[in-house]
């Protein structure tokens, strides 16, 4: 099979098959599950950490705090105003990062766990250290369920 790469177009071709840069990231994400290193680069990242009414009772519970009084002193109201967000420092990172530590690790939110496989952010691949797993390795090492590899999105960003 010939196989060739056409730089400035990015056009990927095997064969019969053509594919555009867009089209091998998504081909890639199928492909690739990528195991956190607890980096903590997620943590810094600047925006919403979005919490839902069952994460936040757990966390609450977690930390010994009401429900109502953790919404009202450790959320805010998301960027899009659809929901809560965890707060966070100054500085954007996370409030409830300490150093490389996540205080809430047992009990963190979807959001936090589904990174970056299930979400990222633009040039996360240089910053971030998690580390390249084939999926079906990941699948048979218990990193990942076979329902949610089927349900990750189709592309990463680079």
């Amino acid at each position: 099979m010939d196989s060739w790469i056409q730089s400035e177009k990015k056009i990927f071709t095997s064969g019969d098959c053509k594919l555009d840069s867009e089209t091998l990231v998504m081909v890639e994400m199928r492909d690739t599950w990528y195991q956190c290193d607890r980096c903590t680069v997620c943590c810094k990242w600047p925006g919403d950490v979005k919490v839902e009414d069952d994460e936040i009772q757990a966390i609450a519970d977690f930390v010994g705090i009401e429900f109502y009084t953790f919404v009202r002193d450790h959320t805010r109201l998301r960027t899009n105003r659809s929901g809560l967000s965890l707060l966070e420092k100054e500085n954007d990172e996370c409030y409830w990062l300490e150093g490389n530590s996540c205080k809430l690790q047992d009990v963190k939110p979807r959001q936090c766990k589904g990174f970056p496989n299930q979400w990222n952010f633009p040039g996360w691949k240089k910053e971030c250290q998690a580390k390249p797993v084939a999926m079906e390795d990941a699948i048979e090492r218990g990193l990942v369920n076979r329902e949610l590899a089927e349900g990750l999105p189709e592309e990463v960003q680079d």
